[in-house]
């Protein structure tokens, strides 16, 4: 419930977050720990995750083109529940684990610091499942930190449930079980509890040049829009190499003039090949 006590730190979470972010912030690390893959009928049934699905991740610590080096773990948070075609689902809470592949910083790069990695598994329950991933999409922490505030303000004793907010990339969610709709007020799909299932729709801004683009299926896109491609919220990063062609499954990012520096917290659309 969302009460108007609740309401009045919302300046306050905004400026912290204006200080904290920076130009070239966004991803994150941790060590890799197990979670629940749920499988329809079984727990412990094999999981195929299929081409085209969408996992949303939020990183767990930062790292930096400065001080990163090649062979360094990396893991993400599955932040929605993605449902698979078959009728299971890889459940809010699992990890997304990977590494470091290459960095050159900021004196040795021509363009400014830059980072490669991927991610292969996806672990939990002492289960692992191997993916090839892409990257379709990065938003800031500060980015992440304003989709999840009310567009405005609530009453007092107003149920969160009937919350609106804008999502990255520029879709709006009316509350949970309420309608997403796109920028021209056109229906994409519904929110739900800890995200929104849309179909996915064209990258507005012209990013993922080549990624088809989805069917009738819903996708789980957690804070993002259905069409949200590219890079939110820092400027000067870059998205250099998705993954989706040779070296497939490794994703390259750069920041113009500095050192790639991606934060705790910060929001990623992986895309299994």
């Amino acid at each position: 419930m969302v009460t108007s006590r609740s309401l009045r730190p919302h300046f306050w979470i905004r400026l912290s977050i204006l200080v904290l972010a920076m130009s070239c912030d966004g991803v994150a690390a941790q060590t890799p720990a197990d979670v629940r893959l749920a499988k329809a009928g079984s727990d412990h049934a094999s999981l195929e995750v299929p081409s085209g699905t969408i996992l949303p991740v939020r990183l767990n610590s930062g790292f930096s083109s400065r001080n990163a080096r090649a062979g360094q773990v990396i893991s993400a948070r599955v932040m929605q529940d993605v449902p698979l075609p078959a009728g299971g689902k890889i459940p809010a809470g699992a990890k997304v684990v990977g590494a470091i592949v290459s960095v050159s910083t900021a004196r040795s790069g021509k363009l400014g610091g830059s980072i490669s990695f991927h991610f292969a598994e996806v672990q939990h329950n002492h289960q692992t499942v191997k993916i090839t991933a892409s990257l379709r999409a990065i938003g800031s922490l500060l980015e992440v930190m304003e989709a999840q505030l009310p567009e405005t303000p609530a009453g007092f004793g107003t149920p969160y449930n009937w919350v609106t907010t804008k999502l990255i990339g520029g879709d709006v969610k009316y509350g949970v079980g309420g309608p997403v709709t796109d920028s021209g007020g056109a229906t994409v799909g519904e929110g739900t509890r800890d995200g929104v299932l849309v179909q996915l729709g064209v990258p507005s801004n012209g990013g993922c040049q080549g990624e088809p683009v989805g069917s009738e299926r819903l996708q789980a896109l957690w804070l993002f829009s259905a069409s949200a491609c590219g890079v939110y919220g820092m400027p000067r990063l870059r998205i250099v190499h998705a993954g989706r062609t040779v070296p497939v499954g490794e994703a390259t990012l750069s920041c113009e003039g500095g050192e790639v520096n991606l934060r705790a917290g910060s929001g990623l659309l992986l895309r299994t090949e």
